[in-house]
């Protein structure tokens, strides 16, 4: 069979919200094909498939704002239990 799926994550430099960057990674087959990256503040493909789900996703502004949320939202939210 086919294994897709998506690892979210929180690169910690400090606990102060500008040291913090959250990663979002598709994988199909054990190979990341799309990532959404809080330095960039934007979704990079590495492959076809990738390239596309990227562009549209940098095209829906709701998906990006929800996506640069999570910083806060997610990591410094749980920074604590981290």
């Amino acid at each position: 069979g086919f294994e897709m799926y998506r690892v979210s994550r929180c690169n910690f430099n400090s606990s102060e919200l500008q040291d913090i960057e959250y990663i979002k990674s598709y994988y199909f087959r054990k190979v990341e094909f799309t990532r959404f990256d809080s330095s960039l503040g934007k979704y990079v493909g590495y492959t076809e498939y990738g390239v596309r789900n990227a562009e549209a996703w940098n095209n829906d502004p709701a998906i990006l704002a929800s996506d640069r949320a999570r910083k806060e939202t997610y990591c410094l939210h749980n920074i604590g239990n981290w």
